[in-house]
């Protein structure tokens, strides 16, 4: 009797289960709020030189203000006064002409900026002035949030894989809180920066963790319906991020208020079940017993369970070595977990750093901030629905790899659509982050499917670090406009395309057993869901 034939037989997709996924619904929630904060946090206004502090004289105080602003500031070449510019001295004759300013001396802002706070009642740049040298702080901070959200992949896989789901949850639920309202009460930029970085540090297990706790209490059958299930609540709270950060636009208020969810996370985690899967994999047949004897009574079939005792869990998963404790050196010892690691990394690298090259450039579309965040948001919702049809008819392989090329032909299209039309740039780029969205949760799904459970959260961990690196990257990436417009755009396309080669070489998941052990990898795999027909050992 194999595990997946015993949680069939306690319904592998019940009550019980509905009721673990929906506790660390408010721990998903929280998850892109904070990926996405920079979007809001770190913007940047429209801003010009200060001059109220100037002094040249009666000449200057008896002009107007808007007067003033003519024979301070110098005017751009789309009519907009300069950023970071000012004159040397008032220039009183463009009053009267001003035709010709190319000549005019000009310094640097001499006693700071003036901002438009239509928009944003308070932002980072406008707290303590990250604009002009400092502009690029704002990539920055963004970039420093998801290299803690890259280490604490590594941390969490390995805490999850060795410590359990649970305890490792609650880890990730508790530093993300403290770190999450603490980044609120910054009182500089750099604390503000590590605040972030430990923040991400603590999310990445709530990210992680989550899905593989949800799917490993799953039968074959609902694998896939549970996988995207789960992936919906981020695609909700994408787009209900866009009304909570119009109704909450100072920085501080809004960094809190998303952080809250994380409070009703912690309670919910009491009544959230350890994986049992996990349990017998690490000789633990009694807790595993206790939690498959809950699943049985919650989903009205307890019988089952009464007939089987605990003893008989030890072998429906057979382990090389119970006392082994498995670490990501394992995921490069053999050569198919070693093949495996290579391809996966350079999968989730490819689709992180697309899906968040989009995502955190939403002011890039020439159209409201608000509305492109809402409209990238529901989009996503279409292309959950299309990815779920897709794995379920041609499989995870060729959904991944297509989905990933069609991404990287939207960013390509976009290159050669003029910054003038803001809907067209619009409308093709919510196509591309809904098909980067649809490679992101397949991409979650087939990882999953793919790694055994004795190194499920390792090889996650692994992923997801990688993952992390292409996010962390997707900020500076962007900077690369100033070298040549189309630079970013042209590298996020080869970045997918190379995705999507690799996705095409990594084996078909679709109808077979989750791998138990590093030797279920090695071998070859015919796990399918044929198999449950298979007799077993009396």
């Amino acid at each position: 009797m194999k595990f997946d034939d015993i949680l069939a037989e306690v319904t592998g997709f019940g009550r019980f289960q509905i009721m673990t996924i929906l506790l660390m619904t408010a721990a998903r929630m929280t998850l892109p709020f904070h990926y996405l904060l920079n979007n809001f946090v770190a913007a940047v206004p429209s801003h010009h030189c200060n001059i109220t502090s100037l002094d040249y004289g009666d000449a200057f105080r008896n002009l107007s203000h808007e007067e003033r602003l003519i024979v301070s500031i110098p005017v751009q070449e789309d009519g907009t006064l300069s950023s970071c510019q000012m004159f040397a001295q008032p220039q009183y004759h463009l009053l009267i002409e001003s035709s010709n300013i190319t000549d005019l001396p000009t310094v640097p802002c001499q006693n700071g900026w003036m901002y438009d706070n239509t928009t944003f009642k308070s932002t980072l740049a406008t707290e303590w002035d990250l604009v002009c040298d400092k502009r690029r702080l704002n990539k920055t901070s963004a970039t420093i949030f998801f290299i803690g959200v890259m280490l604490g992949a590594a941390v969490f896989g390995y805490l999850s894989d060795r410590f359990g789901r649970k305890k490792a949850l609650l880890v990730s639920y508790v530093t993300s809180t403290v770190f999450g309202f603490t980044s609120a009460f910054s009182s500089n930029f750099t604390m503000f920066a590590v605040m972030r970085f430990f923040t991400g540090l603590g999310l990445s297990g709530s990210s992680m963790v989550t899905v593989v706790l949800s799917v490993e209490w799953v039968d074959i059958k609902h694998r896939t319906a549970v996988g995207i299930l789960m992936s919906m609540d981020w695609s909700i709270s994408t787009a209900l991020f866009s009304l909570v950060a119009y109704c909450v636009n100072d920085w501080r208020y809004l960094t809190a208020t998303v952080t809250c969810p994380m409070c009703l996370a912690i309670i919910c985690l009491w009544w959230l079940p350890e994986s049992a899967r996990w349990l017998i994999s690490n000789g633990k047949v009694e807790s595993a017993h206790f939690y498959l004897t809950k699943c049985a009574k919650v989903n009205g079939r307890e019988q089952f369970m009464t007939d089987l005792k605990p003893e008989v869990l030890s072998k429906v998963i057979v382990v090389e070595n119970e006392n082994k404790k498995y670490s990501f050196l394992d995921l490069v010892r053999t050569p198919r977990m070693r093949r495996l690691a290579l391809l996966t990394g350079i999968v989730w690298f490819a689709v992180a750093c697309t899906y968040y090259g989009l995502s955190l450039n939403i002011e890039g579309f020439g159209v409201n901030i608000y509305l492109t965040q809402f409209i990238f948001g529901t989009i996503e919702v279409p292309g959950k629905a299309l990815i779920y049809f897709t794995v379920k008819k041609i499989g995870r392989r060729f959904s991944q790899a297509g989905s990933l090329v069609l991404t990287g032909l939207c960013v390509l299209c976009n290159i050669f659509i003029p910054r003038d039309y803001g809907v067209f740039r619009t409308a093709v780029g919510a196509l591309g982050k809904m098909l980067a969205e649809a490679a992101f949760t397949a991409l979650y799904l087939y990882t999953i499917e793919l790694y055994p459970t004795v190194m499920r959260q390792n090889g996650m961990g692994y992923c997801s670090f990688l993952a992390r690196i292409g996010v962390a990257l997707s900020p500076l990436i962007q900077l690369l406009e100033e070298v040549w417009g189309k630079l970013p755009s042209t590298i996020f396309t080869l970045v997918t395309f190379a995705g999507a080669l690799s996705a095409s070489f990594l084996p078909e998941t679709k109808n077979i057993r989750l791998p138990e052990s590093i030797e279920d990898v090695e071998r070859t795999r015919r796990r399918s869901i044929s198999t449950t027909e298979e007799k077993s050992p009396s």
